[in-house]
This record gives structure tokens, sequence and C-alpha cells, in this order.
């Protein structure tokens, strides 16, 4: 009879029904600029919406530029439960969102490590993937390797120099201060830290992204210098742009999309 007269469920009713509005938030505290500057945001967003088309779930993209702002959504999506869920990225260490999502206790996931134990997070081994960029810099007999790091309020940018710091030490080699220097994840970020490091003349560097990496690039060959012959450089993420400048960079992969469409699946299983 259902397959006769053509029946189809309507959304609102089931929703209403079931108490559940079968949409997901995806929450990113970040201006739109950064978030479309950096292309590991496009990849991570299309891998949350693949896994919400495989769940049947609808995905609604909140982003805020102002904490007056972001007050404003939260209330609104609090006191109406609009969703069922929120799936949050880009978050820092010290900000305020996270701790009242908990308070208000809306099923939630973090994409990325977050320090608070109560929170269900999705992220890649950064520590191991960093740490093993630089053994095997350190193997091919480098030894004055340098790092440019993320946004130290990044979990992310956190755990890829804390990698290259266990690297050195398993190693029993020291680590000199002066060539860890501070990056933002933009190409522009890397190319002023490149910038920084080149007159304390390393032989290698690590990089934390491959946007800052490709940075790093430019202003090694402003310099007059070589990759690899003057020194080698290594990124992290194995995005697209990797493979496209010239040479082709040595980078750690992260699965960026399938951290997304685990998210969702994690989500959904908290739900």
């Amino acid at each position: 009879m259902i397959t006769q007269t053509g029946y189809q469920p309507h959304p609102i009713a089931r929703s209403l029904s079931s108490r559940r509005s079968h949409i997901i938030g995806l929450v990113i505290p970040l201006a739109i600029r950064s978030l479309f500057d950096d292309p590991v945001f496009p990849r991570l967003i299309q891998g949350i919406s693949q896994g919400c088309s495989t769940h049947d779930y609808t995905l609604s993209l909140f982003l805020f530029h102002s904490l007056d702002e972001e007050q404003k959504l939260f209330g609104g999506i609090s006191r109406n439960q609009l969703l069922d869920g929120v799936i949050v990225t880009a978050t820092r260490t010290g900000d305020t969102l996270i701790p009242r999502l908990l308070e208000s206790q809306a099923p939630l996931v973090v994409q990325g490590r977050h320090e608070d134990p109560r929170v269900s997070y999705v992220d890649a081994d950064n520590v191991t993937g960093a740490a093993t960029a630089v053994t095997h810099l350190l193997r091919l007999g480098y030894r004055r390797i340098s790092t440019v790091t993320g946004p130290l309020d990044s979990t992310a940018a956190q755990d890829r120099k804390q990698g290259y710091l266990d690297a050195h030490r398993d190693r029993d080699q020291p680590v000199d201060e002066a060539l860890i220097v501070s990056g933002d994840f933009t190409q522009t970020g890397g190319y002023e830290a490149m910038q920084r490091l080149l007159p304390r003349q390393p032989d290698a560097v690590f990089v934390a992204s491959d946007t800052m990496a490709t940075g790093a690039l430019q202003a090694i060959r402003r310099a007059g210098l070589t990759v690899p012959d003057d020194i080698a450089l290594v990124g992290f993420d194995d995005l697209p742009q990797s493979t496209m400048v010239d040479p082709p960079l040595i980078t750690v992969r992260q699965p960026i999309q399938r951290l997304g469409a685990l998210a969702v699946k994690t989500l959904i299983d908290i739900l």
C-alpha cells in the first residue's frame, strides 16, 4: 500500500514524534577569512558532510566572528533545541564555548584533542606523526633541525611541537630553543617564521603544516638556498598542494576527511 500510494514520511512530523531534528551543527569559532584561507577546513567539512549523509543527518554550519555573536547563536541553539548534537573544531586553549556546551548537556564531539576529560574528541596522533618526521631527519644525519610550530593555543600545534621534542630526546640529541619559532598555520606565517630562522643556520626544518611549509619554501628560495641541498624541509597534513610545489614536499599524511566522518559517527554513537 505504501508503494502504491507513493507515501513519503514527513520530516517535520518525524522529528516531532522522535524529538529529534536529525540536524547536526558544525561550529567553527573562526573568522570566515581564516576558514577559506586554510585548505584543511574544506576537506574536514567534506568529510563531516559525507558522514552526515551516510547516517541520514543534515549538517548545519555555524561560524562565529565575535564573542557576542557566539553568545547570541549559542543561546538560540540551546533554547530552541534546533540541533541533535554539535561538532566543534578549531578550538583554542581557554575557549569558553566548550564549557558552556558541557553545562547545557548538549551532545558534543570536538574535532581535535581537548584537555577536558569529559569531552569526546576525534584526532590524529599529532605527537607520533611529528616525532616520526623529525626522527627521519635525525636518521639522515641532520643535527640543526628547526621547527615552525602552529599557534600554541592550539592543541594540534602543542602536540606537533611535543613530537619534535620527543624525537630529539629519544635519540639523545640536545634541543636548541633558538631553532623553535611560532607560526600561525598560514602561508605568510610560514614565510615570516622561516625568515627568522635562516640567520640561525638550520640544516633542516620540520614545519607543523603544509600551508606554512609552502611559505617556508618561498623564504628559503628568496635567500638563494635550495631544498633539500641546503636545507631539508618536512611538512604535515599531506594536502594536495604539497605535490604541486617544486620540489614536492615530504610531509606527514593526516586523514582529514576520515577524521570528519569519524566525528559524525562518534556523535551519533553518543546520541
